[in-house]
């Protein structure tokens, strides 16, 4: 009833609704509860009032404590942005004991490396002892920041901690391979994975053929593809939309035809950025029959009429 009253912004109706729970039984009244009526508040509304929100359920609540800023922090990173998280940390970190899953959740998604070394330091000087989500997080933003040196620090923090990397780690770490021109090097720590005890899934498989696919190494990509279904893994969507890029700017309709035909055998349906690198491509090409064919659901039908 809450998700619904918030969806449709009868935000007071909330309020009312969740005084009468207080007088049936506090107890009923979770941090879980709290997180819904917040991300309805954070999703039309600015930071502020979501805070606002936040602090009127301190006399709704039977303990407000430390999971219950969390909840408004997590809000906060998946409604607005990790820099307003940031701020209300630093606003209202003095009223409450910061835990470790305080940090996590502070230390994710962070484009700048500074920002998120400045929060690790944080946790670390308070006594806090990282786990792996403390360090997939600090090894995913210096992957994207091309770091690599900072990150094979952390690799070796985590060894000596005795930490073993697991399959979000060895990702990351693929990525950043990749963005720094090392794709063979990527490839080979998908192979090592098993050394740590744990396998490459399917998101590991296609940060790696991303590598190859961004030199245009094309063999290679397709040999990852078939390796997957030789372990049992299932290329998906995003696996052949990699590709799919690749033609579309190469102006290769023969092999993303080709692609097409195999990613429909498979039983793997185009998703909404498949279509779009497809149709346009037709359209460049002015092969409408094919795009006709290649239309998997009536609404790509419609989208048809206004393209040719």
């Amino acid at each position: 009833m809450l998700y619904i009253l918030g969806r449709n912004r009868k935000f007071n109706e909330n309020w009312e609704a969740l005084i009468e729970t207080k007088k049936k039984d506090w107890s009923l009244i979770s941090p879980r509860t709290m997180q819904i009526v917040l991300a309805r508040i954070a999703k039309v509304c600015s930071a502020r009032q979501t805070v606002e929100g936040f602090k009127r359920f301190k006399k709704l609540m039977l303990v407000f404590d430390t999971t219950c800023f969390n909840a408004l922090l997590r809000t906060l990173c998946q409604e607005k942005s990790v820099t307003d998280a940031r701020n209300v940390y630093h606003s209202l970190k003095h009223d409450f004991k910061p835990n470790l899953q305080t940090f996590n959740i502070l230390l994710s998604g962070w484009k700048s490396s500074e920002e998120a070394d400045g929060f690790f330091q944080e946790m670390v000087e308070m006594g806090l002892k990282p786990d792996i989500v403390s360090y997939n997080s600090l090894i995913d933003v210096y992957c994207k920041n091309r770091e690599m040196d900072k990150v094979y620090k952390v690799l070796d923090e985590m060894h000596e901690q005795g930490i073993l990397p697991d399959v979000i780690t060895c990702t990351s770490l693929i990525g950043g391979l990749g963005l720094v021109g090392q794709p063979d090097k990527a490839r080979d720590v998908l192979k090592e994975m098993k050394e740590f005890g744990c396998y490459p899934d399917v998101a590991a498989y296609n940060a790696t053929i991303r590598n190859f696919c961004i030199v245009k190494r094309l063999d290679d990509a397709y040999q990852l593809m078939d390796e997957m279904v030789a372990k049992g893994l299932v290329a998906n969507a995003t696996t052949y939309n990699l590709l799919f890029r690749v033609f579309y700017r190469s102006n290769d309709l023969k092999s993303s035809w080709s692609l097409y035909q195999r990613m429909r055998d498979t039983g793997c349906f185009l998703n909404t950025q498949s279509c779009m690198f497809l149709m346009r491509l037709f359209k460049r090409r002015e092969k409408v029959e094919m795009a006709l064919e290649s239309c998997e659901m009536t609404w790509w039908k419609r989208v048809l009429g206004h393209m040719f």
